[in-house]
């Protein structure tokens, strides 16, 4: 399983802010490219993304759905991305001085890619929840009240 936490600038819920917008998906997730639709119920368990992975022209329609919406603490997901199959993405949030940590965790849990040795996948994948996160950064401390960013400076 995939581990990666970084700090960020902000109060957590301005990161679940940023996840309970599904159409702003493709904005922090690498991979994803675009979004088709937003089921109306996100980010409540059960409700479904519906994006587009890879680039254009080799893109592929795909859903992320949430299984677990627990704000400003924790969400879970179910990120579909066949050929490769389906991972579960669990973002953690805490409270830390002048902001939050917030830790992605990844594993697959189905299709080929679960046979992907654990070691080789866990490299893949760090490099690209270290991006994710990045990402997801600039969009929440960018919705932070501003006394938050200013402490912190």
């Amino acid at each position: 399983m995939s581990r990666n936490v970084r700090k960020l600038l902000c109060p957590p819920d301005s990161v679940f802010r940023v996840l309970a917008d599904g159409w702003l998906y493709p904005s922090w997730v690498v991979g994803a490219s675009r979004m088709r639709d937003v089921d109306p119920e996100w980010p409540r368990a059960g409700a479904r993304l519906h994006h587009s992975v890879g680039v254009w022209p080799a893109l592929l329609d795909d859903t992320t759905s949430s299984v677990r919406w627990h704000p400003p603490h924790q969400m879970v997901m179910t990120a579909r991305g066949w050929p490769l199959g389906e991972a579960r993405v669990t973002v953690d949030v805490k409270t830390a001085a002048g902001g939050c940590l917030v830790r992605i965790q990844e594993e697959a849990i189905s299709g080929p890619a679960k046979a992907i040795p654990a070691a080789v996948a866990d490299i893949l994948l760090q490099w690209r929840n270290a991006e994710t996160l990045h990402r997801l950064a600039y969009l929440a401390e960018g919705l932070a009240p501003q006394h938050v960013a200013s402490e912190t400076a």
